[in-house]
Formats: structure tokens, C-alpha cells, sequence
């Protein structure tokens, strides 16, 4: 496990605590609940993936996903899951429009 990765292990299992200690909460609303469990199903795949030595690795091709993208994204299951990215990046405003 390189720098980088052990980084993003740490903070996953940070998180994966954070989720657990907020899904105790029961004063949390059915939506947000979802959601919290979800992110942790994820969180918990990507803590097995480091366990099995697979973190990283497009689940259908196989190859490697950038660690810039995993950086962003450390529970990123594919490279397909990378071109939705695209809907929620954030873009800046032209100033010829200004």
C-alpha cells in the first residue's frame, strides 16, 4: 500500500465511523438514512478491497483507475462511474458572458 492509498484508508475508515455514529442517531429523516446506509455499503466494499489487495482496480475491466480519481472518489467501483462525474463537476463561468 503506497503513501496515497494508505491515506485514503485511513480516511475511509474515518468516514465509515462518522456514518455508523450518525445512523445511531435515529432523529435522522428516512431519506438522509438511505443515503447514510448506501454510503456505507460503498465504504465498506472499498475497506474490503484494501484488505484483499483489489483497491483500485475497475470491477469491470480490471485495469486501474487514476488516483487522482480515486483521491475524489475513493469508493469508485469503476471507470464507468468516472464519465458521470462529469454531471455534477462544477464548471467555471466564462467572463465573455460577464
Amino acid at each position: 500500500m503506497n503513501a496515497t492509498q494508505e491515506k485514503l484508508f485511513l480516511e475511509l475508515r474515518q468516514t465509515k465511523e462518522e456514518i455508523e455514529q450518525s445512523l445511531q442517531i435515529k432523529k435522522r429523516q428516512d431519506w438522509l438514512i438511505s443515503i447514510l446506509e448506501e454510503e456505507l455499503a460503498d465504504i465498506n466494499t472499498a475497506i474490503l478491497k484494501f484488505e484483499k489487495g483489489s483497491f483500485g482496480h475497475c470491477e469491470i475491466s480490471g485495469e486501474l483507475i487514476p488516483e487522482d480519481l480515486l483521491s475524489m472518489i475513493p469508493t469508485m467501483k469503476s471507470m464507468e462511474e468516472s464519465q458521470n462525474l462529469q454531471t455534477y463537476y462544477k464548471k467555471t463561468i466564462s467572463t465573455s458572458f460577464l
